[in-house]
């Protein structure tokens, strides 16, 4: 395998919102309308039951709604059987016309509560990656040589990596409150495949305020800044913008999500950056 750092910074930049509904029906859809105009290229659905409709019909209306792509942060792989997962994506594939793009990972910190609350089994680890790869296996079967599905895979730990370094398309790494920016990047730069992977930062905070669906309700601003985390954006747009410029030089991420509360906020850097 190569290192793929040579390729990461020739990438164009592009910017994705994770819009749960949490509104009336009407409000939200203003708002996907809006993120479409403000030029973030995909509108994304947390995996997250009971809080929020499936991701799954919300996506299908988001892209009826606006041309743009739409996708799920992240699929938890736990929550439902494998085939089930990628039959559902193939569908978003071919309805959108190609405009979907499946995020999944083995589920958040704490999902073992949830799974048993639901009266799912409570796998180990290893058994959640190998959900992983069973579902995108089965995608691929599904998609055929005329169809490619996008796959965006969540990782931290060396097995996942690796699973990602085979399948993905895209690449997110997943951040722990204590987590600081040379210790990420670390992580980031010994990151290997043979294939042009994007590399993509979930930022969950922009100034003091914590987005909803991606980040724990306890996360501390003034903590993580202190760290220098890479989950913080400035508050400043043009600051944000230098920020974003600086990660994708220094690091190799292009491809950054934010919360939809910050999408407007954001809209100035997002147009500066789009496209570059």
């Amino acid at each position: 395998m190569t290192d793929s750092t040579a390729t990461r910074a020739t990438k164009p930049f592009r910017f994705g919102v994770v819009a749960p509904l949490t509104t009336d029906l009407p409000t939200w859809r203003d708002r996907v309308r809006r993120i479409a105009d403000s030029g973030y290229s995909t509108l994304l659905m947390p995996d997250v039951p009971k809080w929020q409709p499936a991701p799954a019909p919300a996506l299908a209306v988001a892209a009826g709604l606006a041309d743009l792509r739409v996708g799920t942060w992240v699929y938890a792989s736990p929550l439902r059987p494998a085939w089930s997962t990628a039959w559902e994506a193939h569908s978003l594939s071919v309805l959108t016309e190609g405009r979907f793009e499946m995020g999944i990972g083995t589920g958040r910190p704490g999902i073992e509560d949830e799974l048993r609350e639901l009266g799912l089994p409570v796998t180990r680890p290893g058994e959640r990656l190998t959900q992983v790869r069973e579902t995108v296996t089965k995608l691929r079967e599904l998609d055929g040589p005329d169809l490619h599905t996008p796959v965006v895979m969540a990782v931290r730990g060396p097995k996942a990596r690796a699973l990602a370094a085979e399948f993905a398309d895209t690449v997110t790494f997943a951040l722990m409150p204590g987590d600081d920016r040379a210790e990420m990047t670390r992580s980031v730069r010994d990151f290997r495949t043979d294939r042009d992977v994007e590399l993509s930062q979930h930022v969950a905070v922009v100034g003091d305020s914590v987005a909803p669906f991606m980040a724990s309700p306890d996360t501390d601003p003034a903590a993580l800044r202190a760290a220098d985390s890479l989950a913080v954006l400035p508050d400043d747009p043009a600051a944000a913008a230098e920020e974003i410029q600086r990660r994708r030089e220094e690091i190799g991420f292009s491809y950054f999500v934010f919360g939809a509360d910050f999408a407007e906020k954001l809209a100035p850097a997002v147009a500066e950056l789009a496209g570059n």
